[in-house]
């Protein structure tokens, strides 16, 4: 930790009493600036105090700064902050830099007066960078804000414009936080220092500031500084243990490889990680390469060759998969890439390099994405396995051993998975020789331990994924066909329309917002999550574009879904005529399986069946296709989509957003939608609102009755993985009990030692059966506390007579059998995920009718007194 400020003078004011504003002035001012990285703290710092006292530049500052100085007859005191990565909330933020964030107010005790928000005015403060900032904020707890002044950067970007006019033009998310801030701001022009006036105005605002507060100003709390401190303590003793054991694991391999053998002479290698976690800029640094990267992203694997020193490099990069996404969220294109790298560098690669990036947080989350990515190679990959840490520089003083202990036991039990083997790689020093040298040294010595071999693929592999290939060509050449044949049909009965009224519908965080403001070819559309359906409208190839924008669902339902439901319902009401075209939006960055069929087809349910004939699929990130056509993503992608697409009768579209003056693609989606009119005849979707209030409150009702059968379902689920969790245990006890008593059979009878201690200490056992006692005591000790964490989420079980999932019962965590947690849970998703096409309705006699699938061989009735119903209600208000 960085030095603590030497302590304050006593607040001394020109009177003993606060007395008139105007000659207030405050003789001690303690400042805290912070804000995201690159906003001009440190410089601003240094504007402050009249010196260059912060170290400013590329050096990013890693820990809490704290300087002081005289000016214009004051102490001032002045803490700068480690700047926040702009593109990650506080949920993605490393543990580490949290804990540090909140050690910033104890720099100057007895803490600050103000807390200066520094946010430069030459780039956009966007809802995304209010919601960071707000959460950072709420680390310091709602009283920081009473303390809280905003300090403009940059103001020479502000030409001839004034403050407050870029405040008015900037939009709501910088007047909520000026607001917040109760209309304290500042502006700093770091480029112009020489003018003290700047200062002094500052100064004076902080007068003002302090005088109202009563002269208080936020106090600091010892009790979170001790818990912070321990905590750092005990993470750093953890750590030191994590690196003593991987230089013992490095000095032992050096000693047992021959000084020759320090050199391999080829070393073939692939890169794994998530997107834009650093892959390709490492494989340059690998390579030596140092031409600037386009930005643009891995959509295939590719192999390049290179020379380190003396060893010859095949380096294979992959396609990312999203961060925090499973591989069954990951499109089948990118599995697909990723188990073909394996075999562009025959007979395999002898290292698995798997990126992590440094400066982000890693949870339960990410471990799950990691693991289930890493089985499409197989279960031996681990052995050939060596976490990569890029962005090394976010790090600071702290060693990546603090990191990895203080994250948490996610990213440790994934660098045990690699047998504690990693690296850590400064992007921002790319020519640094010796963090690669330490990379190929690393992979020397885990090459060596594997016995100098590859990892060798199933070719199996490969040929079921040309075969595959094969297949999808050949379907989307029959698709392709099917739509020109019908789009031919149409040509000559569709008519340019005048105007189009289109509706957007789909889940959350799909593009339909994006989408809505590329049709329209301006910005009408707020940025951030839509919670209103809203109407916009504009001229667009001599057209007049009607977009209806609505809220979009979750895959899941939660909170907040009856609310969703109405909003989609009340957005087709917005145009009284009626629709041209509803856009079911789907994006081609992830799979569409059946949980999204599922949604889509309850939110769909909303309308009567004729909408499905003015539905058209418009996928949405289109760049991502890279050299496929969207013919082969829907023939390569799970049945659900191609269900989808056939819904629809072959009628989908593909935008990319990216291209945002592109209008041929704009124009090209009219015309789709002119031929559906007039395969429509001309009709457009105009529903009852009555009709479409009745179906509002059904759904309701079978999302009661969907809800209850969960809750109970999962209880029950619960209680039988608790029996199964204890009666394994029960089995482990019987068997460690007869493993002890063959031991107590072989005693000699004149042994003095009682037999309780006897069976109790294992003596007697051979070394063999000593291993398996003791491998049987540590996973009753796991189970008991699997029991205790079931026991603690169990409660009372409601049993159910409900159909046999597929024969797929709950498996046991036996030793060495990946069905834990994870499998318990995949286990649930399959059931819930049956529950969801669950289809429920009324009969003759008003009993509830639960209509399982025709294999299931299951129908129920039951009594509607069975769920505890409320009385019905009017949600349409």
């Amino acid at each position: 930790m960085a030095s603590v400020c030497p302590g304050p003078i006593l607040d001394i004011y020109t009177t003993f009493k606060l007395g008139d504003i105007e000659h207030f002035i405050q003789r001690e001012v303690r400042v805290v600036l912070i804000g995201q990285r690159w906003a001009g703290k440190s410089l601003s710092g240094n504007t402050i105090l009249g010196a260059d006292r912060f170290e400013c530049g590329r050096t990013r500052t890693t820990e809490p700064e704290g300087r002081h100085e005289e000016v214009e007859g004051r102490r001032l005191v002045v803490v700068d902050a480690p700047g926040w990565n702009s593109s990650l909330s506080l949920n993605e933020t490393p543990q580490g830099e949290k804990q540090r964030f909140k050690l910033n107010v104890y720099k100057c005790p007895p803490g600050p007066h103000v807390f200066l928000l520094v946010i430069p005015i030459d780039s956009a403060f966007c809802a995304e960078q209010r919601r960071i900032l707000e959460e950072h904020m709420k680390l310091l707890g709602e009283r920081a804000w009473k303390y809280a002044m905003v300090l403009f950067t940059c103001g020479d970007f502000l030409g001839k414009k004034t403050i407050e006019q870029h405040i008015e033009s900037e939009g709501d998310a910088l007047r909520w936080l000026i607001d917040k801030c109760r209309n304290r701001y500042h502006v700093f022009d770091n480029k112009t220092r020489s003018d003290p006036s700047q200062v002094t105005q500052l100064l004076k605002k902080v007068d003002e500031m302090v005088w109202y507060n009563n002269g208080s100003y936020y106090e600091v709390d010892e009790q979170t500084l001790n818990i912070i401190e321990k905590r750092q303590q005990e993470v750093a003793e953890r750590a030191e243990i994590r690196r003593r054991r991987a230089e013992e694991r490095r000095e032992q391999m050096e000693k047992l490889v021959p000084e020759e053998m320090k050199t391999i002479p080829k070393l073939q290698m692939i890169l794994l990680g998530s997107k834009g976690v650093g892959k390709t800029s490492v494989g340059n640094a690998i390579l030596g390469i140092k031409a600037q990267e386009d930005g643009k992203r891995t959509a295939h694997s590719a192999a390049r060759q290179g020379f380190v020193g003396k060893t010859e490099i095949t380096l294979v990069d992959t396609p990312g998969w999203w961060k925090g996404f499973r591989m069954c969220d990951t499109p089948v294109v990118i599995r697909e890439e990723l188990m073909r790298s394996m075999f562009l560098c025959p007979p395999g690669p002898h290292v698995f390099l798997l990126m992590i990036d440094a400066d982000a947080s890693f949870t339960s989350k990410h471990l799950e994405a990691v693991k289930t990515h890493m089985e499409l190679f197989g279960e031996s990959v681990w052995r050939h396995t060596i976490i990569v840490f890029t962005r090394g520089d976010w790090l600071g003083a702290h060693s990546v051993e603090e990191y990895i202990e203080g994250e948490g036991e996610a990213l440790q039990a994934l660098v045990e998975e690699c047998g504690n083997r990693y690296h850590v790689i400064d992007n921002k020093n790319p020519d640094d020789c010796t963090q690669i040298n330490g990379l190929l040294e690393k992979i020397t010595w885990m090459v060596a331990a594997n016995n100098w071999g590859c990892f060798v693929p199933n070719e199996k592999i490969h040929s079921s994924i040309e075969e595959k290939k094969q297949r999808v060509e050949e379907g989307a050449r029959q698709r392709q066909s099917w739509v020109q044949a019908r789009r031919n049909l149409l040509t000559g009965s569709k008519n340019k329309l005048p105007d189009l009224r289109i509706l957007m519908l789909g889940q959350k965080t799909v593009g339909k917002t994006e989408t809505g403001t590329n049709l329209l070819q301006k910005e009408v559309f707020p940025t951030g999550q839509t919670k209103e359906s809203q109407v916009e409208k504009a001229e667009v190839a001599d057209r007049l574009i009607t977009v209806i924008d609505t809220p979009g669902w979750l895959v899941k339902p939660s909170t907040g879904t009856e609310e969703v439901d109405k909003e989609i319902t009340r957005s087709v009401l917005l145009s009284p005529s009626g629709v041209h075209a509803a856009l079911l939006v789907v994006p081609l960055d992830v799979t569409f399986r059946e949980p999204q069929q599922a949604a889509l087809e309850e939110h769909m349910s909303l309308f009567d069946p004729s909408v499905w004939k003015h539905a058209i699929v418009l996928f949405t990130y289109g760049d991502h296709l890279a050299d496929k056509s969207v013919e082969e993503h829907i023939e390569r992608e799970h049945s659900a989509l191609r269900w989808l697409v056939d819904k629809c009768e072959n009628r989908f579209h593909v935008m990319n957003n990216t291209k945002k003056n592109d209008t041929a693609q704009v124009i090209e989606l009219f015309e789709k939608i002119e031929e559906m009119v007039a395969g429509n005849s001309g009709q457009l979707f105009c529903p009852d609102e009555n009709d479409i209030q009745e179906r509002l409150v059904q759904r309701h009702h079978r999302r009661h009755i969907k809800q209850q059968l969960e809750q109970a379902l999962q209880k029950d689920y619960r209680r039988r993985e608790h029996e199964l969790l204890v009666g394994f245990k029960q089995t482990l006890l019987e068997l460690q009990s007869k493993i002890r008593g063959s031991a107590s059979n072989n005693a000699p009878s004149s042994s003095l030692l009682d037999l309780n201690q006897l069976k109790i200490k294992g003596v007697g056992l051979s070394k063999r059966e000593k291993d398996l006692d003791a491998k049987i005591s540590q996973e009753i000790e796991n189970l008991d506390k699997k029991i205790l964490r079931s026991t603690d989420v169990l409660g009372r079980s409601m049993e159910l007579f409900l159909p046999d999932f597929n024969g797929e019962s709950p498996e046991s965590p036996f030793p060495g059998s990946s069905s834990d947690r994870r499998s318990s849970d995949s286990q649930m998703d399959k059931v819930l995920s049956w529950l969801s096409k669950l289809q429920i309705s009324t009969n003759v006699n008003n009993q509830l009718s639960l209509n399982y699938s025709q294999s299931s061989g299951y129908r129920s009735v039951l009594p509607t007194d069975f769920l505890d119903f409320p009385e019905e209600a009017d949600i349409r208000e």
